[in-house]
């Protein structure tokens, strides 16, 4: 008898695996990742290597032990590895970078089931557990050093934390912003690298518009109604970051166009709570895990209902 193999729905397939997908964002983030080594230096991609071996690491220690399927080969760990790296400051110390990445993938995302079954997003969850436990070290910036190994770290605040305190010498100009040539973690800083990545994704269909417009829209929206500077508030910080490359998470965001709108919506209003009103200059890491932990009701509220037919007897 043949062997009877049976799967949770949906039973559809198509071309595109979960290779495939984790490739393109893989691509998608590398204009982010060369512009932090140019604008912080050698010392970021090894921050970056560093996370990226160590979840991969991580994944394949924890499923030999656990005897689970080897899901390496899938590059999410990769992924991960990578958004962690670019949510974390340039000096961060590598053994806390080990942790978060160790957390990330074990904690968050093997621990509920591996890929797919995450409530969270791994990188974003990581992130919050660092700021937590190293909340020193997570916020201790430096001005762009460049490729010049000679050059003497200067710490610097980041441009949203100088707009809190109202310190307008240390507000970098919109160009300054756009090219990323200031403090910040080192995936976030350069909007034109974000942006590039963001458009790869949306034409390579691997992502939707519907989060990231809602995101960034609802940001843009309610600063203007603050009084903000509008443009200010979306190049700065962790935005474009997670409106592109995190809020549109297949396992911790909802299916739905809808689902996906309210999500996006979500976001950008706790993001600018946080930041007009809350004790911290930035709130997209939080507004992110907090909107993943509602997933579940968006997703109820906005799913379709199959229309059905019949003869009533």
């Amino acid at each position: 008898m043949a062997k009877l193999i049976s799967n949770v729905s949906p039973h559809f397939s198509g071309k595109r695996t979960t290779q495939n997908i984790m490739l393109d964002v893989i691509i998608a983030l590398i204009p982010a990742a060369a512009a932090s080594v140019i604008i912080f230096g050698l010392r970021a991609l090894l921050v970056i290597g560093v996370c990226v071996g160590s979840c991969v690491l991580s994944e394949f220690i924890f499923e030999k032990i656990c005897k689970r399927e080897n899901t390496i080969f899938d590059l999410s760990a990769i992924v991960t590895g990578l958004l962690l790296a670019f949510n974390l400051p340039v000096s961060i110390p590598i053994w806390q970078a080990v942790i978060g990445s160790v957390a990330a993938i074990i904690v968050v995302k093997q621990l509920f089931g591996g890929i797919g079954q995450n409530f969270a997003n791994p990188a974003i969850t990581a992130r919050i557990i660092m700021l937590v436990a190293f909340a020193g070290s997570m916020s201790n910036w430096t001005q762009p050093t460049g490729l010049n190994l000679s050059a003497d770290v200067v710490s610097g605040a980041t441009p949203l934390a100088a707009a809190a305190k109202g310190q307008k010498e240390f507000m970098p100009d919109y160009l300054t912003l756009f090219l990323g040539n200031h403090a910040g973690c080192l995936g976030e800083t350069c909007a034109a690298a974000i942006l590039l990545g963001g458009v790869y994704l949306l034409v390579r269909r691997v992502i939707s518009w519907h989060t990231p417009v809602a995101f960034i829209a609802t940001v843009a929206l309610l600063s203007l109604i603050c009084g903000k500077d509008v443009l200010y508030q979306l190049l700065s910080g962790g935005l474009l970051l997670g409106a592109f490359f995190m809020a549109t998470d297949y396992a911790t965001t909802p299916s739905t166009k809808w689902g996906k709108v309210i999500f996006g919506i979500g976001c950008g209003l706790v993001t600018v709570l946080i930041r007009f009103w809350g004790n911290l200059p930035e709130g997209v890491s939080y507004s992110i895990l907090l909107m993943n932990i509602l997933t579940p009701y968006i997703s109820r509220l906005t799913q379709q209902k199959p229309l059905t037919g019949g003869v009533k007897v």
